[in-house]
């Protein structure tokens, strides 16, 4: 592919809620400039796109894709996103590279959960826009229809620039409202007479919401001035620049109609990389072509056979293959080898990527996503990427023997290339945990894990931390003593415990008078009674919030050994905790919701049933926040349940408060839950 500069690209990110058909329109686009020579369809997994094993068997966008094409002599940078939430991380990165973004809505369906997620996350970064409403094929497609929802979901900017002829089965092609021309099929010709009224009335309120982007504009208008044409496009492109609108086309993919319409707009009114500015940690900068490199790393890709893959962006200067590099972040000078423009999995070599276009690297060793590559003489650091944080957890276990040297090293590679993953071991339940955006994120890096490294693992809700402790002070007292001809065993122990409240560490302390037990021998009953402390009695818990004081024992001369003392002391601990009125304790967590006022009392409600304690609201807006403090066992699958009341619509975050006890009859089944967990570990083992 030829060489473009900064005033003749565009890097454009395609978004939607998960179905309205982003795919398709990139593969329609891709055919429609002459890039491919067939249309792929994504039931069938042909797609240049949904490349990924995983994205084919479940017919639906996983990864960002970039596919560059190029028309009317501009190079054209589409990223198109996954429209599931679970892989915001994807979009979030598509998001970060691009000047502009195409919306794309279903003309049957309209504005949905993920379209307003979206048009939110475009709101923040500041991107012009346009909106596409595509399957003006489809059953049920309404272009008017869902062109009001559009407006009450998304405002009144937006505002349409084309009305289609006909829909479903009648859907013929679409009439541009500024020269008030109809194109159906290749031909283009008057506005038919069915669609007439409807256009004339479009029509005159583009031109107003045009005119009121400027003020000598409107005056004319006001005054009955006709404004020409050239007026109109010229004022609606810096309307379109500067967020005052966001112009509705329509077509279908599918039968590859619009697409012609909607990449001109792309050239004529989105923006090129040139003017706008890059944000640096403490500043910014122009995107300058001859200028100092400033690259930015959006995505890192693990491949078992060509090694990682790393995607970045070029904001200012030129990287060049078989070069070297400066990794701000690390610190560390990287070795470019080959560099490649990709399309979909297609690598073209390049000797060279210039500012305000996009490349491929492989086999970088320190570089991640985030990191931004310059030169040493002039580093810089480019804000990094602002990515959703990992709500939902998963316990992961190997399948087999040979999966457990496998699992660590593989999945730490795959949570690698996903900044929204994370992978950890829980120390107090010694299980690995995978923590991402939602359930399908997870399976489907477990999926690739299998896949990618051969390692197979199985997927199970987190284990809850519990904890056991007592509720009174008791004395506990006992004599190990063992005679079996020769040396016999003898260590004899008097303890105190004491509660020191849920959640508190655990103490040993001595009061020893009189030599009652030697010195050398109190280290040996301190290991014994933190030995004790490590499992409780009630359903085998570690033990916390107790100070043991030792202040009273015996020993003789001859049979007592640090041994006989380390056994008295942990069999004194046990005797003690069940003496001390045991309870079982649950870690309480700090939750935070924020959901639309409308779901408000549901959330409530809901929180209700799980045991939760309603702190506090705060209203945002259209939003509330619901503060609350809720057991951690209540919420380990609250992503899901929260996604289904809110229709994906709602958030929290999630973070650990303290201990208190469990109610007895919850306690009840924990502890019988355990007591069989334990049975059925003992038999696997015989």
């Amino acid at each position: 592919m030829e060489q473009f500069g900064l005033d003749n690209t565009r890097n454009v990110v395609l978004l939607s809620h998960s179905g309205a058909g982003k795919t398709s329109l990139s593969e329609a686009v891709l055919f429609t400039t002459g890039t491919i020579s067939r249309m792929g369809r994504v039931d069938d997994g042909s797609t240049t796109s949904d490349y990924d094993p995983d994205e084919v068997k479940r017919r639906i966008s996983i990864n960002l894709s970039l596919l560059p094409c190029q028309w009317r002599g501009t190079k054209i940078n589409f990223i198109d996103t996954p429209g599931y939430f679970d892989f915001a991380g994807e979009v979030k990165a598509g998001i970060r590279v691009s000047e502009a973004a195409i919306v794309v809505v279903c003309a049957s369906s309209g504005v949905e959960v993920g379209t307003e997620q979206v048009w939110g996350y475009c709101n923040e970064a500041s991107l012009p826009r346009l909106i596409f409403i595509n399957k003006m094929d489809r059953e049920n497609a309404d272009f008017l229809r869902t062109f009001e929802g559009i407006k009450a979901k998304l405002g009144n900017k937006c505002v349409p620039v084309q009305l289609p002829v006909g829909a479903h089965s009648t859907f013929q092609g679409v009439v541009d409202l500024l020269t008030m021309k109809s194109y159906l099929g290749d031909k283009e010709g008057e506005v038919p007479q069915a669609v007439q009224p409807q256009a004339s009335t479009l029509r005159e309120k583009l031109v107003e919401a045009i005119a009121e982007t400027d003020d000598k504009l409107v005056e004319r208008y006001l005054g009955g001035e006709e404004l020409t044409l050239e007026e109109l496009r010229k004022t609606l492109r810096q309307a379109i620049m500067n967020g005052s609108i966001f112009p509705i086309l329509a077509g279908s993919s599918l039968q590859n109609v619009g697409m012609k319409w909607l990449l001109d707009a792309v050239v004529d009114y989105l923006p090129a990389p040139r003017g706008r500015k890059v944000a640096l940690e403490g500043g910014e900068m122009e995107p300058v072509e001859d200028g100092p490199l400033a690259a930015l790393v959006f995505k890192t890709s693990a491949d078992p056979y060509v090694g990682r893959l790393t995607y970045f962006r070029v904001y200012s200067g030129t990287i060049s293959s078989n070069s070297q590099v400066w990794n701000a972040n690390k610190n560390a000078t990287e070795r470019i080898g080959q560099l490649f423009l990709m399309r979909g999995k297609n690598q073209e070599p390049v000797p060279q990527v210039k500012a305000g276009d996009i490349g491929v690297v492989a086999k970088l060793s320190a570089t991640g996503t985030g990191d931004t590559l310059c030169s040493q003489e002039k580093p810089v650091k480019i804000a990094p990427i602002a990515f959703p944080t990992p709500i939902f957890s998963k316990a992961v276990h190997p399948k087999t023997k040979a999966d457990i040297d496998k699992m660590s090293a593989a999945l730490t590679k795959i949570t690698e290339e996903d900044p929204t993953m994370r992978m950890h071991r829980d120390p107090e339940t010694s299980e690995t945990i995978l923590t991402g955006l939602g359930e399908t994120q997870i399976e489907v890096a477990v999926d690739r894990a299998s896949r990618k490294f051969g390692v197979s693992v199985t997927l199970a809700t987190p284990r809850v931390p519990y904890k056991e402790t007592i509720t009174t002070a008791t004395n506990a007292e006992y004599k190990h003593k063992k005679q079996t001809g020769g040396h016999g065993q003898y260590g004899h122990v008097l303890l105190e415990l004491v509660p020191l409240g849920p959640g508190s560490p655990n103490e040993f302390t001595e009061r020893v008078v009189g030599g009652s037990v030697p010195r050398n021998f109190i280290p040996a009953v301190e290991k014994g009674v933190k030995e004790g402390f490590a499992e409780g009695v009630l359903a085998h818990f570690p033990v916390v919030g107790v100070r043991a004081t030792l202040y009273d024992g015996s020993f003789h001369p001859v049979d007592s050994s640090e041994i006989c003392f380390k056994i008295a002391g942990a069999q004194a601990v046990k005797k003690g905790l069940l003496q001390g009125q045991p309870i079982l304790l649950e870690p309480v967590m700090d939750l935070k919701v924020t959901v639309p006022n409308d779901y408000t009392g549901d959330i409530i409600g809901d929180l209700n049933t799980k045991r939760a304690r309603v702190s506090g609201m705060v209203p945002q807006g259209d939003t509330n926040v619901i503060e609350a403090q809720v057991p951690l066992a209540e919420v380990l699958r609250y992503a899901i349940d929260l996604k289904s009341m809110t229709q994906g619509r709602g958030s929290y975050t999630l973070q650990f408060s303290h201990y208190e006890q469990v109610p007895s009859h919850v306690a009840q089944k924990i502890i019988a839950e355990r007591q069989a967990e334990l049975e059925k570990e003992k038999t696997e083992k015989a």
